[in-house]
C-alpha cells in the first residue's frame, strides 16, 4: 500500500484529527524523554481498543514497523523511534486516549487500558483504600500502567518488586507474519472475534463469574523472599532477569497491548519516617543485611543519597520539589507534557535556547527561600551517607527498636524520627534528585559533556556498594552522583564529564567495571536504544516478535525485518 493510501486509511480509521503526518506536528512524538529522535511517517491516535487493533493490522498489512507509544517518559529512548535507518516505513501508535480503569474483586484487582496513568490508578484505588504498584516517581511524570509493565520498571516501594503482571491483552505477529489477538486476561465471555473481545473489555462488561482466579500472577508476589535473601550472588531485580520476562512484562514494545489486570495493595494506617545519617558505608550495609534478615516487617521504602547529590538536588531540583510540595501531583503529568512541547516548539526558533524553560525555573526557585527541613541540612553537614528509612503499622516499633539499640550515640551514625512535614520533604528532595542531574548539566552545557546516567543493581550480598573509580575515569569527571532504592540494591548513578569528554568511551569503561562486579543494568529503565540487550532478553525478544514488526533495534539489535523460517 502505498504512503498516501496508508494515510487515508488511518485517517478512515480514527478520523483526520488523530492522524499527524506533518514533521513539525510528529516531532515531539518523534523523540525521547531526555535524548533520541528519529524518523515516522505517522503518528496515530486511536480513541477505542478497536480502532487500536484496526490500525495495527492495517499496519502489519502494509509491511510497516509499528512503535507503540504511551507517555513517553521512558529515559532510554525506548518509547520513539532511533534514526533514519530502517529497512520499512515507521508508524508510531500512541495509545495515551484510552483511559478505562476496571476494578475487580472490590478494587484488590484493576484492567487497565493501554493509556490508563499510574496516577489515575492511584486515585481510582484511593476510594476503595487501595494503592497501586508506584506511588511517587514516574508516576508523577504521567507514566502509564502498560508502559511500567512492558519494562519491567521498578520503583521505590520495597515489598512490591518490578512491575509484573501474567494477565494481558495484546495482538502479536507470529513467523508467518500473522497478526493475532491473545487473550490472557483470565476473564471468560468476552466473545469470540477480536471486535467482540476489545469491545466488551472496553466497556467493562466483565461478570464476575467469568473471573478466573490462580491463572497467573499479577504482581511480583515472590519478590518479598527474594529481596530478602541477602547472600544471592544474583541482583533482586534487573531488566533482563527471566523471571520476570513474561508475554507483556517486560516486553519493551515487541507486542501491542490492550489491557493488563494488575494487582493492587492495602493502604497502610500508619507511617513513619526515620532519616538516618552516617560516614560508615559499612554500617549501613549491616542495617540493610539486618532489616531484610530479620525484621518481621519489610520497610515501605529505603532510599539513599550520598551528600553529593543531596546538595545538587537542593539547589538543581528544587523546583521540582516546590512544584510537589505546593501543588500536589495531580498537575504534574500535565506540566511535564506540556514543557516537553513548548522545548520542542523552541527548539525549531533560530537563536532561542530550548532550554529556556529550565532556566527560568531554576533561577525563579532561587527566589524562594530555604525549602528543606533544619534537621535535614544538620544531616548533611555532618554525614555522607543519607538514608530514608519509611516503615509502616506494626514495623515501626520494630525498627525503632532496632534504631535505637545500634544508632544511638557513639554509633559511628545518628538518626531522628520524622514529623510529618520532614517525612514528606525527605522522600520529595530524593524524588528531586532524579532530574537534578539532568537541570545541572542544562545549566552549565557550556562547561560539561552529557551527562552518563546508569541505572545499575548490584548483586544482594555485594557489600562494596561504595563505588571507587580509577584514575583513568575520575581524572576527567565534575562529580558522581549516587542515589537509590538502597534495600533493592539499585542505584541511579549519574556522572558529569567536562566538555570534551569521550563520554562513549567514559560508560564503556564504567559498565565493563560493573561487569567484574557481576552487577546487572539497566536495573529498572530497560535498554531502549542506550544498552546492548542480554542474550536472555534478545531471545525473549525474538520469540515474541518473530518478524521484528515491533519496535526493532531495541537493545542495539537489528532494525530489519526477519525471514522467520529461520526464527524459533
Amino acid at each position: 500500500m502505498e504512503n498516501h493510501t496508508l494515510i487515508k486509511t488511518f485517517q478512515s480509521l480514527v478520523g483526520t484529527k488523530n492522524v499527524l503526518t506533518r514533521i513539525k506536528e510528529t516531532e515531539y512524538y518523534r523523540s525521547g524523554f531526555r535524548s533520541g529522535k528519529g524518523e515516522a511517517l505517522a503518528v496515530v491516535f486511536p480513541t477505542t481498543l478497536l480502532e487500536q487493533w484496526n490500525v495495527i493490522k492495517s499496519c502489519v498489512e502494509s509491511n510497516c514497523i509499528i512503535i507503540m507509544q504511551a507517555a513517553k517518559t521512558g529515559l532510554t529512548e525506548g518509547s520513539a523511534p532511533s534514526g533514519s535507518d530502517y529497512d520499512r516505513e515507521v508508524v508510531i501508535i500512541n495509545i495515551t486516549k484510552m483511559k478505562q480503569i476496571h476494578l475487580l474483586d472490590g478494587g484488590k484487582q484493576a484492567v487497565c487500558m493501554p493509556g490508563t496513568s499510574l496516577h489515575s490508578l492511584e486515585k481510582e484505588l484511593k476510594k476503595v483504600k487501595r494503592a497501586p504498584h508506584s506511588v511517587i516517581g514516574s508516576s508523577s511524570i504521567g507514566a502509564t500502567v502498560v508502559g511500567g509493565i512492558a519494562n519491567n520498571s521498578g520503583g521505590a516501594l520495597v515489598k512490591r518488586g518490578p512491575a509484573y503482571t501474567e494477565l494481558s491483552l495484546f495482538a502479536q505477529v507470529d513467523k508467518e507474519g500473522e497478526l493475532h489477538l491473545v487473550n490472557h486476561l483470565g476473564i471468560d465471555g468476552l466473545g469470540e472475534t477480536p471486535e467482540e473481545v476489545l469491545t466488551n473489555i472496553q466497556n467493562g462488561n466483565i461478570k464476575l463469574e467469568n473471573i478466573q482466579h490462580d491463572v497467573g500472577m499479577a504482581s511480583d508476589r515472590e519478590y518479598e523472599a527474594r529481596v530478602r535473601d541477602v547472600d544471592s550472588d544474583i541482583p533482586s531485580r534487573f531488566n533482563a532477569d527471566a523471571r520476570r520476562l513474561y508475554e507483556a512484562s517486560g516486553c519493551a514494545g515487541k507486542l501491542g497491548i490492550f489491557a493488563v489486570r494488575v494487582d493492587s495493595y492495602p493502604v497502610t494506617e500508619k507511617e513513619q519516617v526515620f532519616y538516618i545519617g552516617t560516614d560508615d558505608a559499612e554500617k549501613l550495609t549491616q542495617l540493610r543485611r539486618d532489616i531484610l534478615s530479620k525484621f518481621d516487617n519489610l520497610p515501605e521504602m529505603g532510599e539513599y543519597m550520598h551528600r553529593d547529590i543531596f546538595n545538587l538536588s537542593e539547589k538543581y531540583g528544587k523546583d521540582v520539589f516546590l512544584s510537589i510540595n505546593y501543588l500536589g501531583t495531580e498537575s504534574l503529568p500535565k506540566f511535564f507534557a506540556l514543557k516537553a512541547k513548548v522545548e520542542n516548539f523552541l527548539g525549531r526558533i533560530p537563536y532561542v535556547s530550548k532550554y529556556l524553560p529550565d532556566t527560568i525555573l531554576y533561577y525563579v526557585s532561587k527566589l524562594f527561600p530555604q525549602h528543606l527541613p533544619k534537621r535535614m541540612l544538620d544531616f548533611r553537614n555532618k554525614y555522607q551517607h543519607h538514608l530514608i528509612l519509611k516503615m509502616s503499622d506494626v514495623g515501626i516499633e520494630e525498627a525503632k527498636a532496632y534504631l535505637e539499640k545500634n544508632w544511638g550515640e557513639d554509633s559511628g551514625g545518628s538518626y531522628f524520627a520524622c514529623t510529618a512535614d520532614e517525612g514528606k520533604k525527605a522522600l520529595l528532595h530524593r524524588f528531586a534528585a532524579a532530574g537534578a542531574a539532568i537541570r545541572y548539566e542544562t545549566i552549565h552545557r557550556n562547561e560539561v559533556e552529557e551527562i552518563v546516567a546508569l541505572d545499575i543493581a548490584l548483586r544482594r550480598n555485594d557489600r562494596e556498594w561504595v563505588e571507587e573509580l580509577p584514575e583513568e575515569i575520575t581524572k576527567n569527571m565534575v562529580t558522581s552522583l549516587y542515589y537509590g532504592h538502597f534495600m533493592c540494591h539499585v542505584f541511579h548513578q549519574d556522572y558529569i564529564f567536562k566538555k570534551g569528554t569521550d563520554t562513549k568511551k567514559m560508560k564503556k569503561l564504567m559498565l565493563e567495571l560493573l561487569e567484574q562486579k557481576g552487577a546487572k543494568y539497566p536495573a529498572e529503565h530497560n535498554v531502549g536504544h542506550l544498552y546492548e540487550a542480554e542474550n536472555t532478553l534478545q531471545e525473549f525478544y525474538h520469540k515474541l516478535d518473530p518478524t521484528n514488526t515491533f519496535n526493532p533495534g531495541i537493545g542495539k539489535m537489528s532494525k530489519y525485518k526477519r525471514n522467520c523460517s529461520c526464527c524459533h
